[in-house]
Order: C-alpha cells, then structure tokens, then sequence
C-alpha cells in the first residue's frame, strides 16, 4: 500500500473509490437490464396464459368425454342393469327350487310322509310364516291327502326367503289350495275372523304359466293383498306322465326400483325401463316418449318416429350397446342400453347433450377469468419493475455522495472490533452480541448481525434440543398411557362370560401404532341376547383412537337401548353425523345372536365380510349386502339379515388390516390366505382360532412394517343344551 497525501493506494478507501467509479457506469446497465427484464416478464406472462388456457381446455374436454359420455353413462348403466337383473334371477332359482322340490314330493305320494299345516294366523305379522289358503268354495278334505304332501316344503321355503331375502314363495295345487310363505299371514284373515278366499288358478300368473308350461315372469302388476308394485315369477311342475301337478311362484316388489327411476332425473340425467314389448314401465318423465302409459295406450319404442331412438331399444334388446348420440324432438341425449337377460327387460340410461355441454361453457368462462387475470398480473409486474428501476437509482446516487474516506474508514475499524470479539467466544461465553460500533449501515453491519444471528441461532438450537428432548419424553410417556387406556376399554377378559356355557366369544385388537382405530366388543342385551360388534374408524394414529372411543361409547349406549341391529347401526350414524366436523367415518358390523334359538340377526355398515362355519364344517367367507359407513352421510337406513346357527357354528369377522397384511414384496395376505388359516383347525376353541390367523399373518409378513391395525373377534355358539347361566354354589 502506498500513501498519496491522505488516500491510501491499495487500501479499502481507495477500492471504494475504485467501486464507485464503476457503479457509475453499472447504473446505465441497470437501467438496461431493466428495461429488458420487464419486456421479458411480458414474454413470459403472455407465454404462461397461453399454456394455462391449453391446459384448461384440456382438462375440460377430457373431463366431457370421460366423465359425461364414457365413465358415469357406461359404468353405472351396466351395474344398475346387472343388479336389477340379478334380482329376478336370484327369483327365478328360488321358483325353480321349489317347483323341483314339489315336483318330488307329489311325483312320489307313498314314499312320503304326510305333515301338518297351518292357516292364516295374525299372531305371527312380522316372521316368515307358511299357511294354506283355499280357493273360495274348496274344502280342506279335498286336498287334505295332497296338502299334507307339500308342507313339507315348509322349512324350505323359509329358508329360501331368509337366505335371499325374498318377501314370499308359494305353491299352488291346480284344484285352488296354496302354501305360502310371507311375513303378512294376518292380511289373509277377514274382520269377520274368516279366511281371504285365494283364487290362485284365475290368477293371470298362474294360467300364464301354465299355458307357456315353462318358467316365467308376469308383467308389472299390483300385489293382491298389499297393492304394492310387483312382478312374479311362476314355473309349472308336470308328473312324469305330464300330468299338471301345480305351479311354484314367488313375487318380486319394485318399490325400490321404481324409486330408483324417479330419482334418477335429479341429477340431469334420466333412466327408463322398457319390458319385452317395447313399452316404458318405468320412467321419471311426465311427458315425451319415455313417459309411462298402460299397456293399451303404450307405444312401441322399437317401432318409434324418432328412428335413432328406435335403432337403439331395439339393439339393446339384444345386447349392451355403446353411447350413442340420439336425436328426439326435446333436444338430443347421448343414449346407452343394457339388456335385462333374465326378466326380457332393457335399461335405458339418457343424459342431455346440453347439459354435457357445461363443462365447454365452463371452458369459456375459464377463460375469460384467465385472460382478465393476465392483464392485472402484467399491471402489477410492470408496477414492481418501475419500483424497482427507481430504488436501485436511489441506493447507487447515495452510494456516491457518500465520501470514499469516511465510508473506507467505517468498515476498517468495524472490522477489527468484530475479530477482537469472535477471539474472546468461548464454552462460558457463546454468543456474539451487536454493539452500537458495527451499526454502520452496510455489509460490516450485516457480517456482524450476520454473527450475531447465528450465535444466537446456536444457543438456541441448544435451548431447543434441550426442550425437545424433554417433550419427546412427556409425548411418550402420554401415548403409553393411551395405549393402556384404550385396551382397558376392549373387552380383556378370558373367559369373557365365565357364568355362561352356550357360548364362547373372544377378541383382539393389535394397534398398527401406539394407538389405533380399530375396536370390537361383545355384551349381553340382555340374558338371551348377545351383542357382538367389530368396526374400523378412518384413519390412524390418536385422531382415529379418540373417534374410536367416541364410536364405542355411543354404539354400546344405542345397543344398551334395545333394537335391532339395522336400527342400532341407524341411529348410531345419526349421532355420530350430528358433530362429525372432522368429516371421520367407521365401518361397523353388529350382530345380535338370540341364545335359546340361535337366531343371528346382522346388519353391514361398509365392513369387512363376515366367516361363518357350520357344525362339522368349514369357515365360509358370507357375501351380504353392505350399507354406507357410520359418520358418511347423515339419513341412511340399514338393512339387516338373519342367520340361524345351530350348536357348534363359529362367527369370525375382522377388520380390513388381516386380508391387507403385506410382506417386504408389497404382497397381500389376502382373504384366500385368511381362510386357509381358519380351516387349519376349524373345530379349535375362539382364542385359538383367533391364534392361528394372527400365527398366519406374522408368518407372511415376516420383518415387513406393520400397516394397519389387526383386530379380530371369534364367536362359538354352544346351544341352549350347553346351558345358559351357571349354577353358582349354595
């Protein structure tokens, strides 16, 4: 360094100097620059609106033919058909079992023996009940011979009802004498205390029948005694020397169905059912070519004006077609047809195309609120630019009043202080601390907050691990508490019900985490009823175990309250949707086992299928029809089932985290898996059924993490002969 009167040559003062010669000349880049970048941001604005409205029209587009046409119209065509379909098939085999069975017994009189039947009895409203009932004018000693015969269909035909849910099956002798199951045997009987004469043979189903002499199904027809919407199947049974021995039927109510239709012209779309004919039986229009006129007055879809609609039905009729565009004097719809095989019928689904066109007048709107964004982005940039340009102009004409000396002198002295205290830090002495010397107002007091932020950055980073460590301890110590808690609140007990020998129940929950979501439970009603429930919240971890709690609570106090499990489920849900503001649900299945019969009623809320095994047998996966989980939408109703379990049967139900176990190789355990385990010793104890599922699952899944929470619940119904209640000591 070289002194020239009081600059010093190659010192700080005189590169400062040296840096504000040139940050005279930088300001005209800078204004350049700027000038520039602004032009670029204007390129780029114009560049991302013109990618956002591709991208949006895209999307939308996609969405129109995807969702609209393709995805909504084809799929749940196809599911509403099938399952409308597999109704009246599940009905034809119950006609035909029962045909064939009869067929049997009146084809072999003197191999079989002759068993009681009942009449008409109020008393038993509500159960399926098997009664006789006469054509007006017969007398029972007419076909006593022959009634005696076919009450021995009695047991299977409550069978048949309960395990498909039908409403009834019948039998009809060609002299007027029926045996029919139904659950309304009190609607038979007369204010008078007589019995409704049943003219069978004068009904349009039986002679329709017996004139096809082959299964079939009536038209949609009011019900006799209900007067609800229904259709029946009937099948003839002939001798072996074709001599006409009866006709088997059962009727099918479409109230369901015909709610389903009415509905379906919420949402903008629309679903008709046309029968064999060509006519609409169903449908949510009032007027237009898919409104429902009696069959005199009805048209013939097949043969319509409109010879786009009239292409469709008929190639529906003969199979599944694909959207189509048709044209009809209300507008034009895009169409889809799906045909009913068992019944003769075809599902029409219509959807309006200017209610598909919404999404492409979305499109516009989209983009006009793209557009009219752009243009105040660009405003706003080109503001910021200007801002910018003007402050950068202000800092560099400071930077040039501002003497080289006195600014060279400022850092140099700052500078020293700042090493002088870093060399003093120590283990007693870790922070750097500002002082009043290195408030200079440039980079010597940026260094120096510089270091003073990161020492006291460090001291408490060090303060913080402390705390940290200490909180980590506290969450741990309270989790561990929660687990405790949470298993105190399953049932724990072994034996469960030390005092009861006509069944044995027993359950486990293995949380994924410290807490988890799963629960079951089990409780007797009362002393002839026993409650078992397993469920499985939404989610993991201590939100899932306190909705878990919550569920629990209010489920047991709803089933403490008597009812059935439908309406346990029911009102269960409505409390739950009541302050569900976390939006949580939980699948649920309850089932309340009646103890001197065996009688097991159920009902599914989106749960896992149940395992049942008969006495002697093998646990069988049983496929009911689920409802909406618990806490999803407010309103629901669920249905229930009924099960008989004879002395020996087990139940084995479980949550989702058994079939969705997974290996190292993101492999499934499975149900498969699950029911192999089962029937590895089908006739152990509960616990050591539960044991042998929980030995499979370890197995597979070997190091793999576990993912879900395990529970499982196994129940072995003993038999009122194994007695109830025992006898304490006197």
């Amino acid at each position: 360094m070289k002194k020239f009167r009081r600059l010093v040559i190659g010192g700080i003062e005189s590169k400062v100097l040296t840096l504000i010669l040139i940050s005279i000349l930088v300001i005209v880049g800078v204004f350049l620059a700027s000038m520039l970048t602004q032009s670029k941001m204007l390129s780029d604005l114009t560049e991302e609106t013109n990618d956002r409205q591709i991208t949006s029209m895209t999307r939308t587009t996609a969405a129109v033919i995807d969702t609209v046409i393709v995805e909504n119209m084809d799929r749940l065509t196809v599911q509403r058909a099938e399952g409308i379909d597999e109704m009246f098939r599940n009905l034809a085999i119950r006609v035909q079992m029962a045909g064939e069975y009869a067929g049997k017994l009146l084809s072999h009189p003197d191999m079989v023996p002759r068993a009681e039947w009942n009449r008409p009895d109020a008393a038993h409203d509500g159960e399926m009940f098997v009664k006789v009932l006469l054509a007006e004018g017969l007398e029972e000693s007419a076909v006593a011979d022959r009634l005696g015969l076919i009450a021995n269909m009695s047991d299977m035909m409550v069978s048949l009802c309960s395990a498909f849910g039908s409403d009834n099956l019948f039998f009809t002798l060609p002299e007027g004498a029926t045996l029919m199951a139904d659950m309304v045997p009190g609607n038979w009987i007369n204010e008078d205390g007589s019995y409704v004469a049943y003219n069978a043979p004068d009904r349009y189903w039986y002679r329709r029948a017996v004139d096809a002499g082959e299964l079939v199904f009536s038209d949609v027809e009011f019900d006799h005694r209900t007067g609800d919407l229904c259709v029946t199947c009937a099948m003839p049974v002939y001798g072996e020397d074709g001599e006409l021995l009866g006709v088997a039927g059962a009727d099918l109510y479409l109230n369901d169905m015909q709610q389903s239709v009415e509905e379906s012209a919420d949402n903008g779309g629309l679903l008709a059912v046309v029968n064999q004919s060509g006519h609409v039986i169903f449908s949510p229009a009032e007027k237009g070519v898919f409104r429902v006129m009696n069959s005199a007055e009805a048209d013939d879809l097949r043969e319509s004006e409109d010879l786009a609609l009239a292409a469709l039905v008929r190639d529906a009729m003969r199979g599944k077609t694909g959207v189509r565009l048709v044209p009809l004097k209300s507008g034009n719809y895009y169409m889809i047809g799906v045909p009913m095989e068992t019944v003769g019928w075809t599902l029409i689904a219509a959807y309006s195309e200017e209610d598909a066109a919404a999404p492409v007048r979305q499109l516009r709107q989209d983009y006009r609120d793209i557009q009219a964004e752009a243009v105040g982005a660009y405003r706003s940039k080109s503001a910021q630019g200007r801002m910018l340009m003007w402050g950068l102009l202000v800092v560099l004409l400071a930077a040039v009043v501002t003497g080289a000396v006195v600014l060279g002198r400022r850092i140099v002295k700052p500078l020293n202080t700042i090493t002088a205290r870093i060399a003093e830090l120590s283990e007693t002495n870790l922070e750097f601390k500002m002082e009043d010397a290195f408030r200079t107002g440039d980079e010597v007091e940026e260094l120096a907050q510089s270091f003073a932020a990161i020492s006291h950055k460090t001291v408490g980073y060090l303060d913080t691990v402390r705390r940290v460590t200490a909180e980590k301890e506290r969450i741990g110590a309270e989790l561990s508490l929660a687990t405790q808690i949470q298993a105190a609140m399953l049932p724990h007990i072994v034996p469960a019900f030390p005092d009861r020998e006509d069944f044995d129940v027993i359950g486990s929950m293995d949380p994924a985490k410290e807490v988890g979501g799963d629960f079951y439970d089990y409780f007797l009603v009362d002393d002839d009823h026993l409650c078992v429930v397993i469920a499985d919240v939404s989610g993991k971890g201590v939100p899932a175990a306190l909705f878990m709690m919550a569920s629990k609570i209010i489920l047991q106090s709803v089933a403490m309250l008597g009812g059935s499990p439908g309406e346990i489920l029911t009102k269960t849900n409505e409390a739950i949707c009541s302050s569900n503001e976390a939006q949580m649900f939980v699948t649920v299945w309850v089932g309340i086992l009646e103890l001197s019969t065996g009688k097991l009623t159920c009902s599914n809320a989106g749960h896992e299928y149940p395992m049942f095994k008969k006495p002697g047998g093998k646990f069988e996966m049983y496929k009911d029809r689920h409802g909406f989980v618990i806490g999803g939408m407010d309103g629901m109703k669920y249905r229930e089932y009924e099960l008989t379990l004879e002395p020996g049967a087990k139940l084995f139900v479980y949550t989702d985290g058994v079939p969705e176990a997974t290996d190292d190789r993101q492999e499934m355990f499975g149900t498969d898996r699950m029911t192999e385990a089962l029937n590895s010793d089908p006739e152990a104890a509960p616990m050591d059924v539960l044991k042998n599922v929980r030995r499979a699952v370890d197995a597979f899944v070997r190091e793999a993490e576990q993912f879900d929470d395990l529970t499982m619940l196994c129940l072995e119904y003993k038999g009122p002969a194994a007695g109830g209640t025992k006898k304490k000591d006197a």
